[in-house]
């Protein structure tokens, strides 16, 4: 419900929407005043208690996404303040840079100055004041040393920045900069690739009707009104148009609609809906107009419903780079207690900080990171997004994939498979030119088939004289003279079209649907149509399960006769298809999979597939998918191309493998300097050159997912072979 104006700010503003993590509120200067949206936009990206914010202008809202330990009051509060400071016009050319120089690549820029003050002064012995040097060592190591203080007084624990801030107090002190310089920059290096490949600790939290309509048309006391979504309530009567998405969960109270329920239900064609049955949230209306009585809005749809369980999913984030920080700290008390009996021993503190700089960690928390960096670069270049390095080491365990059929295996649309001439007088050619006649230019999916079925085969559609279309059933139109008819069984019935001699069950059992081609009240032929398999399909599934070892299953919201047939011609097994699934249905297979110990990959691009999403071990989306389904997923094939998948899974797994190769590198040189450096052979300068030299070795091995060569597969839309001539006998062959 809509909570009364603020005003205290001058600009009138409103709280219309609030969940956890996330307000929207209404700032009707954003619609009348660009600028003023721009500054605010920009105020609001630079206050560090906001995460991400969402303007739109037309509806005159603004979506704030908050650090979900944050009071709703004090993220309201802070609000009001941004639209102060936003009516200031010298702001937005402030706070835009700020922006922009957040990040983890900010703290290289003082530790880059300081090695090279130290390598001035030391190597090429330029006259640089040794206080200056000093002076930026101690500054550029206040972000170890802050963490380092955090870890003894906050977790009273020893970790690695501990032992580095150690190391770099021993070697500065005895004037030696170029090792402490050196050892911050690289430290440095780690932790910022260890943040731009970290997965946010929450998971976005998506507003499915973000993308509907901001105003919907209600009907009140005879009269349409315009009015915002969130005066919407349960008892109104909205008035839904082709091309509009139904905002609310509701019964029709009059009129008929042909609604496409893809993203929802994963049912592939459109359903006809008409007075007295219920339709859904986030649906689209494809034809005919529909008044809808108001049962359910925002969060209490089904649509809303499917967001809340997607939210309540589990967050995994095991990510390598963690691992090796781990490691790294349970060698910190060994390090400084083999340090510590060195320095008592020879009482020399050059050869007890030579043994704390040959620390095993500091190379794997710099390699290990760089790696998965390359990886994530290298795998964008090949138009797969991998949002994080949680997702490439899960991505790298997967052993089972689940795809969702609608969309994923499947195209996603209605295709002509056949033409089948029923009468001696007309072939097949005949009956495609009098339904690709009747059928142009509506905007039926079906209807497009038929008529891009016809212009893949050089049929052109003829003159259509009159027409006349019935939501569900189909088209009457004069064509040549003749009186057409194409449509469903249905419509065959009604107009007295005797279907007696059509028999086709075979087709039936394939999971096949009809349409009906008569004229001059006489069956002609017939039309069978299906929602085809990528043409990638096949091969990548076979791909996984041989070359991966993965165990495939297939779910579906749609009639097990349609799955069935999908999974055969896909060679899943039966009994690995799971049919008539609701979204929260395929959550559950899901998690039980994973409860038997799979690793689980999951593939869905609609708003059905967003529990399932969030319960796998990684979610895989398309580039072409509903927005929330894509900005879920851990892993996006951009080209929405299938095959990105098995070279995903190989990038991974081959970045894995250098990550381990890299320890391996680091491990073992460092394992050698530090028998070198506890008997005395090795110095503090030789050491870090030792140190930080396999530690660039290593991170050079793990760039080596950027030169890998590119993708040379042919694109997944390029034709199968031309496509087969129409016959004039019975059947004719797939196109």
């Amino acid at each position: 419900m809509s909570k009364p104006e603020r005003a205290g700010s001058e600009v009138s503003s409103r709280l219309v929407h609030a969940v956890p993590g996330r307000l929207r509120f209404r700032v009707p200067a954003l619609a009348a005043d660009q600028p003023y949206a721009e500054r605010l936009v920009a105020v609001a990206r630079s206050e560090p208690s906001i995460i991400d914010i969402r303007v739109n202008r037309t509806a005159g809202s603004i979506t704030v996404r908050h650090a979900p330990l944050l009071a709703q009051s004090e993220v309201a509060g802070r609000f009001d303040e941004l639209l102060r400071a936003a009516r200031d016009p010298g702001l937005a050319l402030v706070a835009e840079p700020q922006r922009r120089l957040r990040g983890p690549w900010r703290r290289l820029g003082l530790p880059g100055l300081t090695a090279a003050l130290a390598v001035l002064s030391g190597p090429f012995g330029l006259a640089v004041p040794a206080s200056l040097v000093a002076g930026a060592v101690g500054v550029s190591a206040i972000p170890i040393a802050r963490r380092a203080v955090h870890s003894l007084r906050a977790e009273r624990r020893l970790n690695i920045d501990v032992l580095d801030m150690t190391a770099i107090v021993l070697t500065t002190l005895r004037g030696s900069f170029l090792a402490p310089a050196v050892m911050i920059g690289l430290v440095e290096v780690g932790e910022a690739i260890r943040g731009r490949t970290a997965r946010a600790s929450e998971r976005e939290v998506l507003d499915l009707l973000a993308s509907m309509a901001q105003s919907v048309w209600i009907e009140r006391s005879g009269e349409r009104h315009l009015v915002p979504m969130e005066e919407v309530a349960r008892g109104d009567t909205v008035v839904v148009y082709p091309g509009d998405r139904v905002p609310v969960d509701g019964r029709i109270l009059d009129g008929t609609g042909s609604i496409d329920e893809h993203q929802l239900t994963g049912e592939s064609l459109p359903v006809v809906r008409s007075e007295g049955e219920t339709v859904y949230a986030s649906t689209l209306m494809r034809e005919g107009h529909l008044h809808i009585r108001v049962e359910q809005v925002g969060s209490e749809t089904r649509a809303g419903r499917i967001l809340r369980l997607m939210q309540d999913a589990p967050v995994h984030d095991t990510r390598i780079e963690d691992w090796a920080a781990r490691v790294a700290d349970r060698a910190v008390l060994p390090a400084f207690l083999l340090s510590g009996a060195v320095l008592l021993v020879t009482r020399n503190p050059a050869r007890a900080a030579s043994i704390l700089i040959t620390d095993f960690m500091t190379g794997i928390r710099v390699s290990v990171p760089t790696t998965v960096l390359a990886a994530l670069t290298g795998a964008a270049r090949r138009g797969i997004l991998i949002r994080s390095g949680r997702a490439l080491e899960k991505l790298a365990g997967v052993d089972t994939v689940v795809f969702d059929k609608t969309g994923t295996v499947t195209r996603g649309q209605p295709t002509v498979i056949g033409v089948e001439g029923m009468t001696q007088g007309m072939p097949a050619l005949e009956v495609l030119a009098l339904a690709a006649s009747a059928e142009q230019r509506l905007t039926h999916p079906v209807a497009e088939a038929v008529v891009r079925y016809a212009e893949e085969r050089g049929v052109k559609p003829r003159r259509r004289r009159s027409w006349h279309y019935d939501i569900g059933l189909g088209v009457r139109a004069r064509v040549d003279g003749r009186t057409v008819l194409v449509g469903s069984d249905r419509l065959m019935e009604r107009e007295g079209v005797d279907l007696a001699r059509f028999a086709s069950p075979a087709q039936r059992a394939k999971g096949l649907s009809r349409i009906f081609v008569a004229s001059d009240g006489e069956l002609r032929g017939s039309m069978a149509y299906a929602d085809p398999s990528r043409p990638e399909s096949r091969a990548v599934i076979s791909g996984l399960r041989g070359m991966h070892g993965m165990e495939i299953h297939l779910l579906t919201g749609d009639k097990r006769p349609a799955a069935e047939s999908v999974a055969d011609e896909l060679g899943i097994e039966q009994a690995r298809t799971h049919a008539e699934l609701f979204p929260e249905d395929k959550a559950r297979v899901v998690r039980e999979l994973r409860a038997a110990g799979r690793n689980v990959a999951f593939v869905g691009d609609g708003v059905n597939d967003l529990p399932a999403l969030a319960y796998a071990d990684v979610s895989v989306s398309f580039g072409g998918a509903t927005d929330v389904a894509r900005e879920t997923a851990d892993v996006v094939l951009m080209d929405d191309d299938l095959r990105g998948l098995p070279d995903a899974i190989a990038m991974a797994r081959e970045a894995m493998r250098l990550s381990r190769q890299n320890i391996g590198i680091v491990a073992g040189t460092n394992l050698v300097a530090l028998g070198l450096a506890t008997a005395g052979a090795l110095g503090p300068v030789s050491a870090a050159v030792i140190h930080n030299g396999c530690t660039i070795v290593a991170g050079a091995n793990g760039l080596r997912p950027l030169v890998q060569p590119g993708d040379d597969r042919a694109p997944a839309s390029a034709p199968l072979g031309p496509p087969k001539e129409l016959s004039t006998t019975q059947e004719v062959g797939h196109g």
